[in-house]
């Protein structure tokens, strides 16, 4: 499923027009982006839980030379999967 695709559904199930639904899925977006680049967490009880995880720098090598190369540390989102997906998945 896309982004378009999502839109419908969720037109859809909710009877919002697919302005009103598009609406809301880029304010849900934005509402994410937003509480992890300020550093919160984000817990969808049932759904999930979105989070911000360090990485630590570390030593890779250039695939083309063979040479060691230094990663820098960053952050990167990450989405743990509640009971509920879980459940509805299998």
């Amino acid at each position: 499923m896309n982004k378009n695709e999502l839109i419908s559904a969720v037109a859809a199930s909710s009877g919002l027009s697919k302005n009103d639904a598009s609406g809301a899925v880029e304010g849900v977006f934005d509402a994410i982006t937003n509480a992890l680049s300020g550093g919160d967490e984000v817990r969808l009880v049932g759904f999930g839980t979105f989070s911000v995880a360090k990485r630590k720098a570390s030593t890779g090598r250039n695939p083309r030379t063979g040479e060691p190369m230094t990663i820098k540390a960053s952050n990167q989102p990450k989405f743990k999967a509640g009971k509920g997906l879980k459940d509805s998945v299998n």
